[in-house]
């Protein structure tokens, strides 16, 4: 993901270029698979403009206890999540009934906007914010306070394929003469961990662990959950959310409603979401987020052995934990 850089002052300031320059220059450095830089930031491997956003982020952003923060792995259905949770926790405000609704005017990444450009809009109450970063580099302002987290993770096989795709259709975009990394190449780096807010496993375990820990806290979710039964997951959020679906709006079918309007097929077909010209991530089409949000489309871009391959390298390293990702 490409991170808005806004340098207008707010809090404290941000470190001066050449004091930035230094701290780059201290960290582990590597290519990413856009053949762009990655530093090796408090355990995650990070692009440099996220990077600086990052950091004045994580000195500058006061949480409020009515903040809910979607974190995901990239490419694990973070689009999606985004337009649930805005559609739950915004449904007094905003009828889905309505053609001016914002989802069908805003892409929901510019209505949930990402840490790594905090600086945007936080639409509405409560405030909903957006990240991929691990746990170990939120702001203690978001540790200490009542603000809930939802994370959403995704089958590595089917998040390994949706960022292939995704990274391929990007460096199209910047560089056509360009040849992107075979999926065989990609999945070494991708089992390496040195991808975009990478290692995932260990993002992953992190969320995890405090699920089980602070329940009241932190949501973990999985894709394929939501896919399974997008119904009882709703709900489920909304309860952890503070703002449970009532027994009329159950009756009255509200909840299938939300689920209706959020979904790939909606959202996807909207006039919003297939423009080239509004971005709500810069240089990223809105198109570029809607591909095909199938579970099991790992089959169409890796052999069976490839995939074997990354089950037993993810198996290993969630090894005791108690989470399966199969």
């Amino acid at each position: 993901m490409d991170c808005h850089q806004d340098n207008s002052s707010q809090g404290e300031v941000l470190p001066q270029p050449n004091e930035f320059q230094k701290l780059l220059q201290s960290l582990p450095i590597r290519k990413s698979l856009l053949n762009t830089n990655l530093y090796l930031y408090d355990g995650s491997w990070i692009g440099e403009s996220c990077l600086e956003s990052l950091i004045d982020f994580q000195q500058n952003f006061q949480a409020q206890d009515t903040d809910i923060i979607l974190v995901t792995t990239p490419k694990s259905g973070t689009t999606w999540l985004k337009a649930l949770v805005f559609t739950i926790t915004q449904r007094f405000q905003y009828k889905i009934s309505d053609e001016n609704h914002p989802l069908v005017t805003t892409n929901p990444h510019g209505l949930v906007p990402f840490f790594e450009s905090y600086r945007s809009i936080a639409a509405g109450m409560p405030r909903l914010f957006a990240t991929h970063i691990s746990y170990t580099m939120l702001p203690e302002s978001i540790k200490t306070s009542k603000c809930k987290i939802i994370y959403l993770c995704r089958n590595p096989r089917d998040t390994f394929v949706s960022m292939w795709y995704f990274g391929h259709q990007i460096m199209s975009k910047l560089d056509p003469s360009s040849q992107f990394p075979s999926p065989e190449e990609c999945l070494e780096q991708f089992c390496e961990g040195v991808i975009h807010y990478g290692p995932f496993w260990e993002q992953i375990l992190q969320y995890w662990k405090l699920s089980n820990e602070m329940p009241e806290k932190v949501l973990f979710l999985k894709y394929e959950e939501l896919k399974g039964d997008i119904i009882a997951q709703c709900k489920k959020m909304a309860d952890f959310m503070n703002c449970s679906f009532s027994s009329e709006e159950e009756n009255d079918g509200v909840i299938k409603d939300i689920a209706k309007f959020c979904s790939f097929e909606h959202l996807s077909n909207l006039e919003v979401n297939n423009q080239t010209e509004e971005r709500s991530v810069p240089r990223l089409d809105n198109g570029m987020f809607f591909r095909k949000g199938e579970i099991g489309d790992w089959k169409n871009l890796i052999t069976t052995s490839m995939a074997e391959k990354l089950d037993q390298f993810v198996e290993q390293k969630l090894q005791g934990s108690g989470l399966k990702l199969n």
